[in-house]
């Protein structure tokens, strides 16, 4: 283990090992997870089974028959002391473009419906998110909301939903509570947020994250009929960074006939994120990485 490490080690039975990396949620905490993952998964250990990150912490499933939990241990504290802080690792990820509806019929449709359920019922959720964080205008929070791309920090909950959190400095970062209890239903593909992350609901179902809008292209389909699915039924990887781009009603409907069509694909390239170049600045590093995603 590394000197000063915040980690804690637990064994879960006799064939899981949980990590948690940190108390606090935040990107380079949630990075070292991804680092300490990837060399893992690249070691290629004989009876390592699964190796699942999160937000701060991430769990291992092992066959105890072929790896001995110690043995395991000893070489996850090992990685650990390699990764250090995760700021010198590069991660081979994807950045992608998400159309997003804001303020679209559906999700307002939803909230209105459960307006005893929130903190203030005589607001929409973007209302209420903008007023709390001290922006004068719905539009003006929605500009902050899609101006930065957001790191996927883990995929769960419910299958394909993925949960980012957005690459600015702390003192920038958009805080939204939760609903005070939670509803009985949201849209699919609705765009949430609730605590320092948004997500994206992957199906129709229960939720608590305030409705900021909502998204025509899928991101999860078991049947892989989609383009976007040929490989695998999730769309989005730990790792993966998302910008989210308003679009109007008219390029809605176009991107839905798409996806009805099976036709539409999300824009993305392939790119390379360092955390230690990012914190150096932060606003150059994102303006380069949309440079990547916007180019030709």
């Amino acid at each position: 283990m590394s000197e000063g490490s915040k980690a804690r080690y637990s064994f879960g039975g006799d064939d899981h090992i949980f990590v948690e990396l940190d108390n606090e949620m935040s990107l380079t905490a949630n990075f070292k997870a991804m680092a300490i993952t990837t060399v893992l998964e690249q070691a290629q250990i004989p009876g390592l089974i699964d190796v699942c990150p999160a937000n701060a912490s991430y769990q291992v499933r092992f066959d105890p028959l072929q790896l001995p939990p110690r043995d395991l241990l000893l070489e996850l504290q090992r990685i650990e002391g390699e990764v250090g802080d995760a700021t010198a690792f590069d991660l081979d990820t994807n950045i992608v473009e998400v159309p997003v509806l804001y303020n679209d019929p559906w999700t307002n449709e939803t909230l209105l419906r459960f307006r005893s359920h929130h903190q203030d019922p005589d607001a929409t959720d973007l209302e209420y998110a903008a007023r709390i964080n001290g922006f004068d205008s719905v539009d003006s929070f929605i500009e902050a909301h899609s101006g930065a791309p957001w790191f996927t920090s883990m995929v769960g909950f419910v299958a394909g939903l993925p949960f980012l959190f957005q690459m600015v400095p702390r003192e920038k970062q958009l805080q939204v509570p939760k609903y005070l209890r939670p509803r009985t239903d949201t849209p699919k593909q609705t765009i949430g947020y609730g605590g320092c992350f948004t997500a994206i609901y992957s199906v129709r179902g229960a939720g608590g994250y305030q409705l900021f809008g909502i998204t025509p292209g899928p991101i999860y389909d078991p049947t892989q009929q989609h383009p976007d699915f040929e490989d695998f039924m999730v769309f989005f990887k730990p790792g993966t960074i998302a910008k989210f781009e308003p679009i109007d009603r008219a390029l809605y409907d176009k991107y839905s006939a798409q996806v009805e069509a099976k036709e539409f694909r999300f824009k993305q390239r392939p790119v390379k994120f360092s955390l230690g170049e990012f914190q150096a600045d932060p606003d150059a590093y994102n303006a380069a990485l949309l440079e990547v995603l916007h180019g030709s």
